[in-house]
């Protein structure tokens, strides 16, 4: 769905979402983010939770080195965390299990991450999570599977007793080839059809012929396609998986609510960002700046949504696949998990 920073790199390089050989453009992309970094400035907070500024004026928020997060980065570059009283640092991370371990640790204030994993750490009573923010819907061609270019496969169909390489089991990338494939009457079991394969892998998984078929989201479904090594056998951003909420930025339910001035403060800012993200060369011009990709290879990306609030209507579909394919026992009440305090 398709997995930047600024500042100082060096703690991770890898990343799961959206190897040892890895396609030119996923290259650029892995190679540009692996730290953290840190924008804004105090602004007009006082920072100590008395004034009419947020109570922690310095956050550190988690982020992943997709198209995804453009409007974040553009928040903190255009200075829209500043003008709310807010320092923003940022740290990199591999995937949803980690967004979830370092919020629940205490190490992340606020953290991007897809919904399946937020909604099934709630579940699990793993992590008691709040939604602050949304980030990303699929579009056509943000989340595809590929095979092979010269494989016989022509459909989901075709792949129902083989093996798909995805970012994470039992995560976003398998519910929706399981639902893509259920509309073709296939069906895929978790531990049987999926293999795990890191993103930067996928192309030489695929070469390798390790599995049958790869998961995969921008920009990495460009750079298989491009290099020649695949194609696309089902887009995951048409139905019946069209507009699918992908990910958001959560909190702990603790930080929510002892922080709630701050947390209006990312949303204000994060509200402007995702607003002029519906402007895709806005998005184009802003990846090269924190990913090291060309303007050239940016604006061949196939990009997604960006909304600029959260719809608990939205979000209940994440909740409902989650059910259909049994990634949840009962149902989550997706209202209390949003903190709707910003504009």
């Amino acid at each position: 769905m398709a997995r930047g920073v600024r500042g100082s790199r060096g703690s991770r390089s890898r990343a799961r979402l959206r190897g040892a050989a890895l396609p030119p453009l996923a290259l650029l992309l892995v190679a540009a983010t692996a730290g953290c970094g840190a924008s804004g400035g105090s602004g007009g907070g006082s920072g100590d939770g008395t004034g009419p500024g947020p109570e922690k004026s310095r956050i550190t928020v988690g982020t992943m080195p997709v198209a995804d997060t453009a409007p974040l980065e553009m928040a903190m570059r255009k200075g829209f965390f500043k003008a709310e009283g807010l320092t923003v640092r940022t740290t990199t991370l591999s995937g949803g299990a980690e967004s979830v371990s370092r919020l629940r640790a205490g190490a992340l204030d606020i953290s991007f991450g897809n919904y399946v994993s937020y909604f099934l750490a709630h579940a699990n009573k793993a992590i008691d999570l709040r939604i602050v923010a949304d980030a990303f819907q699929s579009a056509p061609r943000t989340h595809a599977v590929l095979v092979k270019k010269d494989s016989p496969v022509k459909s989901l169909k075709d792949l129902q007793d083989k093996k798909i390489g995805v970012n994470t089991k039992r995560n976003i990338s398998a519910l929706l080839v399981k639902k893509a494939g259920k509309a073709e009457g296939a069906s895929f079991d978790d531990d049987k059809n999926f293999a795990e394969i890191d993103m930067p892998n996928m192309e030489t998984a695929l070469k390798a012929g390790s599995v049958d078929a790869v998961q995969a989201v921008e920009p990495f479904v460009s750079a298989i396609e491009k290099s020649g090594t695949g194609r696309v056998v089902a887009d995951l951003g048409k139905p019946p998986t069209a507009g699918f909420p992908v990910a958001g930025y959560a909190a702990t339910a603790s930080f929510a609510e002892e922080n709630p001035k701050t947390v209006a403060a990312f949303q204000r800012a994060m509200a402007r960002a995702q607003k002029q993200a519906a402007n895709r060369s806005t998005v184009v011009d802003t990846l090269p700046d924190y990913t090291k990709i060309t303007a050239e290879q940016a604006a061949q990306l196939h990009l997604g949504g960006y909304p600029v609030v959260l719809d608990p209507a939205r979000l209940r579909r994440v909740v409902a696949l989650m059910r259909e394919f049994g990634y949840l026992k009962r149902g989550i009440d997706v209202e209390p998990l949003l903190v709707r305090t910003g504009p």
